[in-house]
């Protein structure tokens, strides 16, 4: 036997040993495990091997403001005038409803949107004034509701 043939032989079982104990090592727990573990958040829900990071996923979006919601029968808002309190900075979410066609108008903000069956008007604004305001349909000049703004 040549030396050549001496050290292919070598070669071949060094590797031949080396993959056996690769193969053959002691179970690491961590990368071994063919378990799942489900993770599960209220955006999402996530199937990943045990040997993952468990990862919680938050939603980035914060919960917007709580909408006031102001129902007009009869040309009468519902409940009496409603009364609306924000803070300045605030996000403020209005939402009426009405059974016949109308104009809302939110005086000071100098907004006005149309409301009428099945067509609710819907203010979505940024409390940059401050004050007392009037919420009040336009055409018969019936107040609805108040928006009251007070400083941080």
């Amino acid at each position: 036997m040549s030396a050549g043939n001496r050290i292919a032989i070598i070669a071949v079982g060094f590797v031949a040993a080396v993959l056996a104990f690769v193969a053959l090592r002691p179970a690491d727990e961590e990368t071994t495990s063919s378990t799942t573990t489900t993770a599960t958040t209220a955006e999402r829900t996530t199937t990943t091997p045990a040997t993952a990071v468990a990862t919680t996923v938050r939603s980035t979006t914060t919960p917007g403001p709580e909408t006031s919601t102001i129902t007009v029968k009869g040309g009468q808002p519902v409940g009496g005038v409603q009364e609306i309190e924000a803070e300045r900075g605030d996000e403020i979410r209005i939402r009426v409803t009405a059974d016949a066609p109308e104009e809302v108008h939110l005086h000071g903000y100098d907004i006005e949107k149309p409301v009428g069956p099945g067509e609710p008007a819907v203010f979505n604004i940024d409390a940059n004034l401050e004050g007392i305001f009037e919420i009040e349909l336009h055409g018969s000049a019936v107040q609805i509701g108040s928006l009251q703004v007070s400083p941080k």
